[in-house]
């Protein structure tokens, strides 16, 4: 019996002309590494989300009778259904699966989609976390009573003036900077403008103005491998800020920072296409989960970032 999980038994030399349903393992783990590889070189995904992919895929193959390049919309629903796993993780090796149907449609290797109608168990909808704006303005006066203040005070007000992801904020290369905005390269290889309100440039410019390191080619540089500060070196000294402000550490992270920023600028009445942009969601949805958090009567206001002084930078 040849064992379908396994990578090593795939045989490189198989030509793969035509897709029966007497079909031999090897061909449809050939069409997950193909698949694979095109997520790396056209779409840039991280080697997490792959490993991830790999994994979900590859499971997949082994449990659905006949495997991957036979499997049927029933087949596919029965497996995912037969999952003991969380919505949550159910929701992602759907996603797995759909994205490589997807991609054998695009290459002609199927007809049909059988993940077209697939359903999936409902997710529990979590509201982001949030700070107040007094929560941010102590967690930001804090940073002064740290070491390295200044460089912590820098990077705070970015993530919260921008809505940077963590990784962005902390590989932030100083090419990036482009006067008031910030060049990001965010997930799938994809860039955007990002505008920076002037109490960040303020912050951003003093660091650099100390910073040193002439070398390094990151904005906040490290003696460590990474060559910069590494997400968990930076949620460690935002804890202690956190501390420091009165605010209870588990409600403070570089994400909480993020959704601040976000749910914020909704506040004020800024554009939720803006937002979508700013924030580098490839999908409208994902940013729409911030006006169930926001009372109606706020999504009718003007106003914009409540830290900045010059309003007229996020229009």
């Amino acid at each position: 019996m040849v064992d379908c999980y396994r990578p090593d038994n795939i045989d490189d030399n198989i030509i793969f002309t035509r897709i029966t349903h007497d079909r031999d393992c090897s061909i449809s783990m050939n069409y997950i590494d193909i698949f694979l590889e095109s997520l790396a070189a056209e779409h840039g995904r991280s080697p997490k989300t792959l490993a991830s992919y790999e994994s979900d895929l590859r499971l997949a193959d082994a449990s659905i009778p006949g495997g991957l390049m036979a499997a049927d919309g029933t087949s596919i629903q029965q497996y995912l259904s037969s999952l003991p796993d969380k919505a949550t993780s159910i929701s992602r090796k759907a996603s797995a699966l759909r994205g490589f149907y997807k991609f054998l449609m695009l290459e002609h290797k199927i007809q049909t989609n059988p993940t077209t109608n697939l359903e999936l168990p409902r997710r529990a909808r979590t509201l982001p976390k949030f700070l107040s704006i007094d929560e941010i303005e102590l967690l930001i006066s804090s940073a002064g009573d740290t070491r390295n203040s200044t460089r912590l005070r820098a990077m705070i007000e970015l993530l919260y003036a921008s809505g940077l992801r963590v990784s962005e904020l902390c590989e932030l290369p100083m090419t990036s900077i482009l006067g008031d905005k910030l060049l990001i390269h965010g997930k799938g290889a994809k860039e955007r403008l990002v505008p920076m309100h002037d109490t960040a440039i303020s912050a951003l410019n003093k660091w650099l103005s100390i910073r040193g390191d002439d070398a390094s080619k990151y904005v906040f540089p490290s003696g460590g491998k990474t060559g910069h500060i590494t997400r968990d070196g930076f949620f460690k000294i935002l804890k202690k800020c956190a501390i420091l402000s009165g605010i209870s550490p588990d409600r403070v992270s570089p994400h909480v920072l993020r959704h601040s920023f976000a749910s914020h600028l909704l506040a004020g009445g800024a554009n939720l296409r803006a937002i979508q942009t700013m924030l580098g969601h490839e999908d409208i949805s994902t940013t729409q989960i911030y006006t169930h958090v926001m009372p109606e009567k706020l999504h009718e206001t003007v106003l914009h970032h409540p830290m900045a002084t010059n309003k007229d930078s996020y229009k």
